[in-house]
Formats: structure tokens, C-alpha cells, sequence
């Protein structure tokens, strides 16, 4: 591992350093806390940038600086409390630059939030709480001027997903379309229907906002008492459809059973996690939201499952050469567990709207 002291001594930080240590479990980025030896000054967190999957950290750590700036702008306006903990501080090299690339890896240094803690539960109370907070987080950001890079290009463009599985067919590296014919055709039956957010953003009627697209519970940042201090994890802040942030948490944590599940009577759409989390994310977002936005929350519930889906089978028609996996079918099976749960989904699309009615309405 490289001299983590001499990364750190590239960084306008104040203190002296102490000690360092791992932080956390995070699959992307290595990430360290940095302990200062004064009592005054503030301890860190020193994170190497997996420039594999980022490759412009020029551009990554533009997005993040411009989104923190204004977050922290709009707090000082609100006349908010406690600022330095409820946004992300990131400190400047040595050069001036939001990172340090020491010749073969990219790094970055932030402040560390003190009295902070991160949950990992998905029940309707946290589910609650991750819906104000990414919605909140959206309409901070809904008048923010500059223009935000898109850090993983396509992320969640479902006709780029489509395309995609669409020449895995074509060259059927694998041999494996006869066993996924049925898949195939459930796959092109909705394309369609959930292809539909492209059209509308080309036709001019859906916009595209500055969204998290990675919304999950633990995400957040909570303080001593409970409540949310900010969202965390900023890399793949980007300009998306609002449905990123909504789909995505809802795929996941409204999930009763698991994204691998071989059991698919365990595999349903829970409703309860749905309406918390929609609760709560029409409370922050709800003002700034078109009513092309609000409408098609219910189809960014299903389209979600449905990317994913989409991903899992193209992956397992490949050859198994994108997704790691613990044994020869697993992308087949989390296929098939991800259709469970958009079937499900599907289920559930009239309660959805008539839940959502009800929280426009008041």
C-alpha cells in the first residue's frame, strides 16, 4: 500500500496527523480516517478514487465540488444550524486541485463528521427518512447553474441497457439464448413501455435533474438524535431523470426478499417500504416535480427491476464477464429473482398511483 503520510502531506489539512486507519466497506473506493494529534483540529477521511469505473476525476470531482458549494449555499440562506456537518467539506491539495494523483492513483480529503453514524436498515421508518432526504437533496440542486458531467456515462439509460442486451443476442458468445428464450421475450414485450422516459425527454416534456443515482439507506448520515445530517457517497451525482433516485432506492429496499434469490415465492414488491419512502420523498421534492415527474413514479418502480433484469441476462448471454459471480447460473438467477420482482411491481402499479394521489392531494 502506498505511504498514506506522504498522500496526506499533499493536502492543505490542518493538525498534524496521527494515525490512519481503514473506514468502512466500501466495494468502489479505498477509504481511511485521519486522525490530527491537536484537540482542535479536525480529523479526515483520505479516499483512493477507482478511476477504473471514474475515469475523469477531473470531471467527478467538478461535479462534486460544484453540487457541495451550492448545498452549502443553500443552508446558509435557510439560515441552517450546524453547516459543517450537514455537507460534505472536501479539502484542496496542495495545488490547488480537489485531488492529489500521485503518479499511478487519484486521491481526495475531506473533514470528517464527528458524532455520525450510517444505518444499513431498510423498514419504513429509515425508508421514510432516505425519500425526504433524496428529495430534499434534489431540490437543493434543482437551481444549481453549472453544468454537471455525467461520471458514468448511460448509467441508467434504458435504451443504451437494451441495446446492449440486444448485440449479446446477436453474438450469442455463451450459447446460452435457448435456455433465456422466455426472458428475452417477457424483456421485449415491456421495451416499449419503459423505454419511454428517453421519448419524453426528447420530446421536451420530461427534464433531466441533478440526481444521487446511487439511493440507498445507508447513504445518509444521521447525528447523535437520529435525524439525517446530509447524503453521502457523491460520485455518481449526475444529470438523470428524477426516476434514478426514486426506481433505484425501491428496487433494493422494497425488495422482501434478495437480488439473488433461488426462492421466488420470497421475492415481492413490499408496499409498506413503497409508500414510507414515497412519503417522504414527495415531501422534499414534491415542489419542484412536473407533473410528468409525479405520474410516472409508479413506472420508475418497475423500471428498475426491469434495467436490472435487463443487465443480469445480459451479462449471463455474455459469458459471465461483467457482474462477479459465486457460481455458473448466478446471473441467471438474479434474473430471474429481478423479474419476480418487476412482475410484483407490476402488481402493485394502481395502489401506487392512488398512495401518490393522495400525497399530492394533501
Amino acid at each position: 500500500m502506498q505511504n498514506l503520510s506522504g498522500i496526506i502531506g499533499n493536502f492543505k489539512i490542518t493538525g498534524t496527523l496521527a494515525e490512519t486507519m481503514p473506514l468502512g466497506a466500501g466495494l468502489i473506493n479505498d477509504t481511511y480516517k485521519v486522525k490530527t494529534k491537536e484537540e482542535n483540529a479536525p480529523d479526515y477521511v483520505l479516499q483512493r478514487i477507482n478511476h477504473n469505473i471514474f475515469r475523469d476525476v477531473e470531471g467527478l470531482q467538478n461535479n462534486i465540488n460544484a453540487v457541495t458549494r451550492h448545498i452549502r449555499l443553500k443552508l446558509e440562506e435557510s439560515g441552517e444550524k450546524d453547516i459543517d456537518r450537514k455537507v460534505l467539506h472536501f479539502i484542496p491539495a496542495m495545488d490547488g486541485k480537489t485531488y492529489y494523483f500521485d503518479g499511478e492513483n487519484y486521491w481526495r480529503m475531506m473533514v470528517f463528521i464527528p458524532n455520525a453514524k450510517t444505518y444499513e436498515t431498510v423498514n419504513p421508518e429509515y425508508s421514510y427518512f432516505a425519500g425526504k432526504a433524496f428529495g430534499d437533496f434534489q431540490a437543493k440542486l434543482a437551481d444549481i447553474p453549472e453544468k454537471l458531467e455525467e461520471t458514468i456515462p448511460d448509467f441508467h439509460n434504458m435504451e443504451f441497457r437494451l441495446k446492449q442486451l440486444r448485440d449479446a443476442i446477436a453474438e450469442n458468445k455463451a450459447n446460452r439464448l435457448d435456455e433465456v428464450k422466455y426472458y428475452i421475450d417477457e424483456i421485449e414485450k415491456r421495451a416499449d413501455e419503459m423505454c419511454k422516459a428517453e421519448r419524453l425527454y426528447r420530446d421536451g416534456k420530461l427534464p433531466k435533474r441533478i440526481c444521487h443515482c446511487d439511493t440507498k439507506v445507508n447513504n445518509m448520515m444521521f447525528d447523535e438524535n437520529g435525524e439525517v445530517l446530509c447524503v453521502i457517497d457523491l460520485d455518481t451525482v449526475m444529470p438523470s431523470f428524477i426516476f434514478s433516485d426514486f426506481g433505484d432506492f425501491l428496487r433494493t429496499g422494497a425488495n422482501t426478499g434478495d437480488e439473488d434469490d433461488k426462492d421466488l415465492e420470497r421475492v415481492n414488491f413490499n408496499m409498506d417500504i413503497f409508500r414510507a419512502f414515497t412519503k417522504g420523498y414527495l415531501e422534499g421534492a414534491g415542489p419542484f416535480l412536473t407533473p410528468v415527474e409525479t405520474e410516472n413514479l409508479p413506472y420508475a418502480a418497475a423500471l428498475f427491476p426491469y434495467m436490472q433484469c435487463v443487465r443480469f441476462l445480459t451479462d449471463y448471454i455474455n459469458g459471465d464477464i461483467y457482474y462477479k459471480i459465486k457460481y455458473p447460473d448466478h446471473n441467471l438467477v438474479r434474473t430471474k429473482a429481478q423479474f419476480k420482482l418487476l412482475q410484483s411491481a407490476e402488481e402493485n402499479q394502481a395502489d401506487m398511483k392512488s398512495f401518490i394521489d393522495s400525497c399530492v392531494k394533501g
